[in-house]
């Protein structure tokens, strides 16, 4: 991984505040996509485009939460 993605090197607090902007970046991508369906004449190509980016940013929110949550043992 590259080092400016590699959570490994970042601090729990900048962790968070990534998560937010994913999760404000998330919620925006569904609004549009919502957006563009509900025209006649969305295009299909770009729904798709932005549907692949928030699925993408799904990924990151996963993986920065499982970083962020402590490991319990039971």
């Amino acid at each position: 991984m590259n080092a400016p993605s590699d959570i490994s090197m970042k601090t729990d607090e900048v962790l968070r505040v990534e998560l937010e902007v994913f999760r404000r970046e998330h919620r925006d991508l569904d609004e549009a996509i919502l957006a563009l369906q509900e025209k006649a004449t969305g295009d299909q190509l770009t729904i798709r485009r932005l549907k692949k980016k928030k699925l993408m940013l799904k990924d990151k929110i996963a993986l920065i939460e499982d970083r962020l949550t402590p490991d319990i043992i039971a």
